[in-house]
């Protein structure tokens, strides 16, 4: 098994984990990682990805997915098909990121109305 390797800082300009960060916030992001994780440890085609991702274009979809096996957190496999048939899955490093983004998301559901409430008032 490999070490992470060093921490990073996150108040520091040129420390990575701020693009980081960037990539694994996105709501498209969350989406993809929990519709991959309750299919975990089965693969899903790009197709049902998109049925389970309301509101996701294709361009997103694909732009998202391609990061996250850029990242290690999906892998992809492609059959050789006419057309090709593309399937994903998390990794374990993408599986060990469900959590944290299922607290936000949950995070996120409960404090909506208030958030709603306090842009409102701002308005």
């Amino acid at each position: 098994m490999t070490s992470p390797g060093p921490r990073g800082d996150l108040f520091s300009p040129d420390c990575p984990t701020r693009r980081l960060l960037d990539r694994i916030g996105t709501k498209w992001m969350s989406m993809a990682v929990k519709v991959l994780a309750e299919a975990s440890p089965d693969e899903l085609r790009f197709a049902e990805l998109r049925r389970r991702m309301p509101g996701v274009s294709q361009k997103m979809l694909s732009v998202t997915l391609q990061g996250m096996v850029r990242d290690g957190l999906a892998a992809r496999r492609v059959e050789p098909t006419v057309p090709p048939r593309v399937h994903y899955r998390l990794t374990p490093l993408g599986l060990s990121l469900d959590g944290p983004l299922a607290a936000v998301r949950a995070w996120a559901e409960e404090h909506m109305a208030e958030v709603d409430r306090a842009n409102a008032a701002d308005g």
